[in-house]
C-alpha cells in the first residue's frame, strides 16, 4: 500500500510538472507594411544661385504621433521621396533610428526653410540621438547619401506646398 501511495504520488508530481513545463504557444503578431502616402511636394534650392537642385514628393509629420514615428517599421523609400517633420516651435530637435530599417541623411532646417545642418547615412536601429546642433523648425528626412548626391549645404533653401 505504502508503495502504491508512493508511486501515486510520484505520478501526480510528474503530471504536475510536465503542465507546468508546457511552452505557451507563440504569439505571432502581424504588421500591415507602412506604404507611403504623398501628402505634397517640396524643392531644394542652391542658396548663391536660387537653381533647383532637385523635388520631391513629400508626407509631412506634424502630430506628436507622427513626429515621434517618423519612417519606422518601412522597408525602404524611393529616391524621389522625402518625410517633412513641422514642429510648432523653434528649439533644438534630436532624432534616432530606433525602428528604422533603412539609412537616411536627415537634414534640419530653421524656421527661413533654409538648411541649418545635415546629419548624413543615420545607421538603421541605431537609438544615439543625432541633434539638429542648433535650433530648428523642420526636418527633411531622404535617402542616406542624397544629401552628397545633390551636393547640398548649410544655406541651400527649401520650399514645400501640401496637397
Amino acid at each position: 500500500m505504502k508503495v502504491y501511495r508512493y508511486l501515486l504520488g510520484l505520478a501526480v508530481i510528474f503530471s504536475i510538472t510536465l503542465l507546468s513545463c508546457k511552452e505557451e504557444s507563440k504569439k505571432v503578431i502581424k504588421t500591415t507594411p507602412v506604404s507611403f502616402t504623398k501628402e505634397g511636394s517640396l524643392s531644394i534650392y542652391k542658396q548663391e544661385t536660387d537653381s533647383l537642385i532637385t523635388s520631391l514628393d513629400i508626407e509631412i509629420a506634424e502630430t506628436d504621433y507622427e513626429t515621434q514615428t517618423g519612417l519606422m517599421y518601412r522597408k525602404s523609400m524611393e529616391t524621389n521621396q522625402g518625410m517633412l517633420f513641422i514642429f510648432p516651435d523653434v528649439a533644438m530637435h534630436s532624432f534616432y533610428m530606433k525602428n528604422t530599417e533603412f539609412p537616411l541623411d536627415i537634414i534640419f532646417l530653421n524656421e527661413d526653410l533654409k538648411i541649418a545642418s545635415i546629419q548624413k547615412n543615420a545607421e538603421p536601429f541605431n537609438e544615439s540621438g543625432l541633434s539638429s546642433k542648433v535650433p530648428v523648425k523642420y526636418v527633411l528626412e531622404i535617402n542616406a547619401g542624397l544629401s552628397d548626391a545633390w551636393s547640398l549645404e548649410v544655406g541651400d533653401t527649401i520650399t514645400f506646398s501640401r496637397l
